[in-house]
């Protein structure tokens, strides 16, 4: 996919309600899947200037002015995140607003490009030959080969082949991926013993929240775990499938699939009006990931629903009911 994104001007009235900003939620959400083989276009004004995660962006257009220094500097940097075979990014300017990247302060004066060196060919080089058809890959030819890595507990890990180094020690060193998985083998066992220790931490926001904190500190945090979570093929997973994995070689599953088994528990533990708001909030978690069920996501969550927290708790009950239900449904997927 390569993603397409226009900033315009606003479009909005006093007449928007919930059902409008659900929509627009769920055009972010295709927006941002990457599985998709086809260009994807999204048009907003302001949504995508900062904290979304879009890193297939490719193309930015800019249909309405930029005044804000800031504002320009957000924009620009959902282009500038790094994907799989994504080296560079496009910029559409129709509002003159590249007259801010003259900013010395922001990146310093331009430097003049170095002019191009041809490399030497290797000596046991020879021109094609003409007469000779050229070579066609077969389907699965080019795919990179995967990487197998035993660890201290004598079972093996499956990752991709990354050529690049992506990963980096506490200390500032550059690490492979399969010593990136070594590490973190090696880390784990101090922060939970077995796998229904995990299961419990991970079950509950607030010992979710302490387990990735201190994984940060230890240098796993979480945009590693993204990335070790993409390498290990488990991007329709949950990041507890990338711990599961490391610690005890447990097979992945996918959010859909452990939505689904949570859904079902719901069926008979909670009332009709609860029922469809924890659909609601499991549909934001399949779509976007585990950061959906983090303890400061419920009040958001449920403005995007209801529009307001007094219609939240007039449908819902008072707070506390609506927070026990957020957190006592978490459990299911990780049963």
């Amino acid at each position: 996919m390569q993603a397409i994104w226009f900033t315009c001007c606003a479009q909005t009235n006093a007449n928007n309600n919930w059902k409008t900003l659900r929509v627009g939620e769920q055009h972010l959400s295709q927006f941002q899947d990457n599985e998709k083989s086809l260009p994807t276009i999204l048009t907003t004004s302001q949504k995508l200037s900062t904290g979304v995660d879009a890193r297939n962006v490719r193309n930015i257009v800019l249909m309405r002015p930029v005044n804000s220094m800031i504002e320009f500097k957000q924009i620009i940097g959902r282009g500038t995140r790094l994907y799989d075979g994504k080296d560079y990014f496009t910029i559409y300017d129709f509002v003159k607003a590249h007259h801010l990247f003259s900013d010395p302060e922001w990146d310093g004066e331009p430097v003049e490009p170095e002019p191009p060196t041809e490399k030497p060919l290797p000596p046991s080089w020879q021109p094609p030959d003409p007469t000779e058809p050229p070579k066609v890959s077969m389907p699965g030819e080019d795919r990179p080969a995967k990487l197998v890595v035993k660890l201290a507990d004598g079972k093996t890990r499956t990752i991709q082949h990354i050529t690049s180094t992506s990963y980096w020690s506490p200390d500032g060193k550059p690490l492979s991926p399969a010593q990136f998985l070594e590490s973190l083998f090696g880390a784990l066992p101090e922060f939970f013993k077995n796998e229904d220790e995990l299961r419990t931490l991970w079950a509950d926001p607030t010992t979710r929240k302490a387990l990735l904190g201190g994984l940060a500190d230890k240098g796993f945090g979480r945009d590693p775990l993204r990335e070790m979570q993409r390498i290990i093929e488990a991007e329709k997973s949950d990041l507890f499938d990338v711990l599961a994995y490391v610690a005890f070689a447990l097979p992945t599953e996918t959010r859909a699939a452990r939505a689904d088994r949570a859904k079902a528990h719901n069926a008979v533990t909670y009332g009709q009006k609860q029922q469809a708001f924890l659909a609601f909030v499991l549909d934001q978690y399949v779509t976007q990931g585990v950061d959906q069920l983090d303890a400061d996501k419920l009040t958001p969550l449920l403005k995007l629903r209801y529009n307001a927290l007094n219609d939240a708790m007039a449908e819902l009950g008072d707070a506390v009911q609506v927070r026990q239900a957020f957190v006592g449904m978490q459990r299911y997927l990780y049963e």
